[in-house]
């Protein structure tokens, strides 16, 4: 997990080029927000680079990130993904600090050489997946 670094190993950021991303919070609940990232390169290393990251932090079923002063906790687990796209990965990430707790779900597709990274409040990753996909699918 060391090799991956803070930002990767807590699933906020990827290191393929021409990343987009957009994130949107909705109101209501404190467990609202959802976060959108495209990715473009080749199949071949999107493939290998996603798949590596997953295969990684779900190897660990926990590990810690230190922030600053702060440790968070991050418990992984592998979930079911959608049968979408070319290929799929997707998972739940629990992150502890301080005796709170945060469910997030993280789920991957890759269309060709463009990969698509959705992820938030369960509810509404799955809700969203496939719009985000036919916005994706709509630029190419």
């Amino acid at each position: 997990m060391e090799k991956l670094g803070g930002d990767t190993a807590t699933g906020t950021s990827l290191a393929f080029p021409r990343k987009a991303k957009a994130s949107f919070a909705y109101v209501g609940g404190s467990n609202s927000e959802l976060a959108e990232e495209l990715y473009s390169d080749t199949a071949a290393k999107l493939s290998k680079g996603i798949g590596e990251i997953f295969d990684a932090m779900v190897s660990c079923p926990t590990y810690q990130v230190v922030s600053g002063n702060t440790v968070v906790t991050v418990g992984t687990q592998v979930a079911p993904a959608p049968d979408l796209g070319n290929e799929q990965w997707s998972q739940l990430l629990t992150y502890s600090i301080g005796g709170q707790r945060s469910v997030v779900k993280q789920t991957a597709i890759r269309i060709g050489n463009v990969l698509v990274l959705v992820s938030g409040a369960p509810g509404l990753v799955d809700a969203n997946l496939e719009k985000a996909l036919d916005k994706a699918q709509a630029a190419l």
